[in-house]
């Protein structure tokens, strides 16, 4: 056994050992796996306790479903794997059946961000109805993976994926604390109904799209920025005075903003901005086209962000307020 399956073998032990101290598993729920090679992993056994695992009960199989140790690899084993061939850079993947999550989402199909924490790491966490106590239909999955690095599993559980084990962890223990708090909020609540459960009524008017990243898209954007009242309240309150630049990653198209007290005075090309977003095309559709919040993004690493994140969390309400007309530009498919 090479010395990349044992260190695997290490991470999958000691984050199900995590995960069981924080009470985020119990008994022998739940399944864990961590990619070793392009197309190898290493997942945890069936009617295991993630909590008091052992190197024989992390078994390595590989993208194929190929078992290549002794042992019964856990019943979710097409889901692991159809995750890791849909998701290249997808290095971790972590389903529990963690309680306060399930609870909530028995009556509820979506969890909009409240705290500022939930809307940095989780975005609005949705939930995928499923008809088997296994995860059989696997592609509603897929694509809501692709809006957010975690999707609860109606009546079964959570599933989170990141470049690290420690990436899902941190994403499940985020959601099961948002959903306590939200819990504890509405002990408080004399009256009113969930956000959640709010209808949107459906849009009757017809909305213009324009062409990713073209020179229509950005001048509309910065008329949107410049003629809002409340993104020029935010800015001056806050003082926003700085460089963003965003990049398509396919083609190295480059439009760079300068902002000054929260309006923008001129768009150009410098590829050396204060703060820098890079992302594929496939991120910048849905996040102009409102499939996933900018913020999120860049937490869950779809969307690289370089800059001083301290430095600009500080004008997270004009930035948040900019993000919100950005998806008022929206693309053409």
């Amino acid at each position: 056994m090479n010395e990349k399956v044992l260190n695997s073998k290490r991470n999958v032990i000691f984050i199900g050992r995590m995960l069981w101290e924080k009470d985020l598993v119990s008994a022998l729920n739940g399944n864990i796996s961590e990619r070793v090679e392009e197309d190898v992993i290493v997942v945890t056994a069936t009617k295991t306790c993630l909590g008091l695992l052992e190197d024989k009960d992390v078994l390595t199989i590989k993208l194929s479903g190929e078992v290549l140790e002794k042992g019964q690899v856990t019943s979710e084993k097409a889901l692991h794997t159809d995750i890791y061939k849909a998701f290249p850079d997808v290095h971790a993947v972590i389903h529990t059946h963690t309680p306060f999550i399930n609870g909530f989402f028995l009556e509820q199909d979506i969890l909009l961000p409240k705290l500022f924490e939930t809307k940095f790491y989780l975005g609005t966490v949705r939930a995928i109805k499923q008809n088997s106590p296994n995860v059989t239909d696997i592609a509603p999955v897929i694509e809501e993976l692709k809006k957010n690095n975690i999707v609860v599993l109606k009546n079964h559980g959570v599933l989170a994926v990141g470049k690290t084990l420690r990436d899902c962890f941190y994403l499940i223990q985020n959601l099961e604390d948002a959903i306590k708090v939200d819990a504890i909020s509405r002990l408080y609540q004399s009256q009113g109904s969930l956000e959640g459960e709010k209808k949107v009524s459906p849009a009757t008017k017809e909305v213009k799209t324009y062409l990713l990243f073209s020179s229509e898209q950005m001048e509309e954007i910065v008329r949107l920025v410049n003629s809002d009242e409340q993104m020029k309240s935010l800015g001056e309150k806050t003082h926003m005075t700085m460089d963003l630049a965003i990049k398509l990653e396919e083609t190295g198209k480059i439009y760079s903003f300068k902002f000054v007290q929260g309006q923008i005075v001129s768009v150009g090309d410098d590829g050396n901005a204060e703060f820098f977003i890079t992302a594929s095309e496939k991120v910048w559709r849905a996040v102009f086209n409102q499939e996933i919040d900018p913020f999120v993004a860049t937490t869950q690493k779809k969307m690289i962000l370089k800059g001083d994140f301290a430095k600009i969390s500080k004008w997270y309400a004009p930035c948040s307020r900019v993000f919100e007309l950005w998806q008022k530009v929206p693309v053409q498919a």
